[in-house]
C-alpha cells in the first residue's frame, strides 16, 4: 500500500480515519490559520486544508497526505478555536438557541506535492437555549479550547444539540464517507479481499 500521512494533530480525526481500517502516520501541521481580508468562509477552509497538506508533504517525501480544516460559520462570521475562556464563552453564547453551519474542507496531496483531490462538506447544527451556568460549566471543562466554535459534538456539548442535517462525522472534524470516496478514488484503501467461488 502507498504511504499515507494524516496532516493533523487532531486525535478526533485520527480516530475517525482508523475506522476505515487503513494504516497511516500522523504529522501535525504548524500552519497558521489566518483568514485573509475579503476571503469567504469556504475559500478560507479550502485554502487552509490545501496549505496544510502542502506543508506536511514537503516534510514527508514519497507519501500521500490527507489534510483538513473545520470551521463554524454563524451570521457569515467564521468561528475558529477560542484563544481563552472569555472567547469560548462568547462563541457559545452566540451559538445558543439557534442554528449554524460546520464546514470541513479536505485535501489530498500526492507524493509529488500536487493537489490530487479535495472536497467540502457542510453540516447544519442547531443548539438549544443555554443558560449562563451551563456555558460556564462547559468552559470550565477546557473541552472547548482546541475546537472550532468552542465545542465538541462528540463530547459534553452533544447535550447542547437539538438536531443536525448532514454528516455527523463532519462536525467531529472529518467527513468519513467523503474521505473514504476520496481515498478510494486514488487507490489508497487497498484491495477488497477476494473470496474463492462458493466460499
Amino acid at each position: 500500500m502507498p504511504r499515507l500521512v494524516l496532516g493533523s494533530a487532531s486525535p478526533r480525526r485520527a480516530e475517525l480515519l482508523r475506522q476505515l481500517g487503513i494504516d497511516f502516520e500522523v504529522r501535525a501541521s504548524a500552519l497558521a490559520e489566518t483568514m485573509a481580508a475579503g476571503e469567504s468562509a469556504v475559500g478560507f477552509a479550502c485554502r487552509v486544508a490545501r496549505d496544510k497538506g502542502a506543508e506536511v508533504a514537503r516534510g514527508t517525501p514519497g507519501a500521500w497526505v490527507l489534510s483538513a480544516d473545520t470551521i463554524v460559520v454563524v451570521d457569515d462570521s467564521v468561528l475558529g478555536k477560542p484563544a481563552d475562556a472569555a472567547e469560548a464563552r462568547r462563541m457559545l453564547e452566540r451559538l445558543a438557541g439557534r442554528g449554524h453551519d460546520v464546514l470541513t474542507a479536505v485535501a489530498l496531496t500526492a507524493p509529488g506535492g500536487e493537489l490530487a483531490g479535495e472536497t467540502m462538506v457542510r453540516t447544519a447544527v442547531w443548539f438549544r437555549t443555554l443558560s449562563a451556568a451551563e456555558i460556564d460549566a462547559y468552559v470550565a471543562t477546557a473541552e472547548p479550547f482546541d475546537k472550532a466554535g468552542a465545542y465538541g459534538i462528540q463530547g459534553r456539548a452533544g447535550a447542547f444539540v437539538e438536531r443536525t442535517i448532514g454528516s455527523f462525522t463532519n462536525v467531529v472534524g472529518l467527513p468519513l464517507d467523503e474521505v473514504r470516496e476520496l481515498l478510494a478514488a486514488h487507490g489508497l484503501l487497498g484491495q477488497p479481499e477476494r473470496r474463492a467461488p462458493g466460499a
